[in-house]
């Protein structure tokens, strides 16, 4: 069952707007032994915050964790309000990209299949990348091993799998943090990745069909990352 807290009166003025405006993750737990950002604790429950200053708490259920850096603010329908995109992992089924808002799961893709198979958003892991005034979602399929970029479009309840490009990763087992992000230099949306040995920092953009990837420097840590995003590689 899922569990939701309101922490607010339910009978304050009505809200301007419902989106959520923060988020965090809450409950730590080491029911997930995979530990791929460096330490054995996930997260067992997300609370976010409404533009009225209401809290929800959503709780997991046992079987399943917040297998995560942190909770993103993204507007994935662009209505003006923000959803929160996680990463979501299933004790048995790996992880799945998972989208919520304050009334729960607005949209998700099947998780991996197999215990201990993890994905990494890159950066916020939404953007209008092919300029069709819709969002993909983008993150790297098990960044450890299938090292596969890919990219989704939302189906109603469903985010389903639109192109992906082999080669390329956005982590490395015990980071605690994921490299990259999504970057506009004022020619449309990038994504800032690393070649799949680490050898190169790439920028990857996405015409709605295919892939077009761009070496920008040599690998040196995350500086030859941030450096990209500041657009100044």
């Amino acid at each position: 069952m899922w569990r939701w807290a309101i922490c607010l009166a339910l009978f304050s003025a009505p809200a301007v707007a419902d989106g959520v405006v923060s988020a965090r993750y809450d409950d730590p737990t080491t029911r997930y032994a995979h530990g791929v950002l460096g330490d054995p604790v996930e997260w067992g429950a997300l609370v976010m915050t409404d533009g009225a200053g209401k809290t929800f708490r959503l709780t997991l259920p046992e079987t399943r964790v917040f297998e995560d850096v942190a909770p993103r603010l993204a507007d994935i329908d662009g209505d003006g309000l923000n959803e929160v995109v996680t990463v979501e992992s299933d004790l048995n089924l790996g992880a799945r990209l998972s989208v919520y808002g304050t009334a729960g799961l607005v949209a998700a893709n099947d998780f991996i299949g197999r215990t201990n198979r993890w994905l990494a958003p890159v950066g916020v892991g939404v953007a209008d990348l092919d300029g069709d005034g819709q969002v993909e979602f983008a993150y790297v399929d098990r960044p450890h091993l299938a090292k596969t970029l890919v990219v989704l479009r939302r189906d109603g309840a469903r985010l389903v799998r639109v192109a992906a490009l082999e080669g390329v990763t956005n982590h490395r087992i015990g980071e605690a943090d994921i490299a990259g992000g999504i970057r506009d230099c004022g020619n449309g949306p990038e994504m800032i990745v690393a070649s799949a040995d680490w050898s190169r920092v790439l920028a990857v953009r996405f015409d709605g069909a295919r892939f077009q990837t761009e070496p920008l420097a040599q690998h040196e840590g995350r500086g030859t990352f941030r450096r990209a995003m500041a657009c100044e590689i």
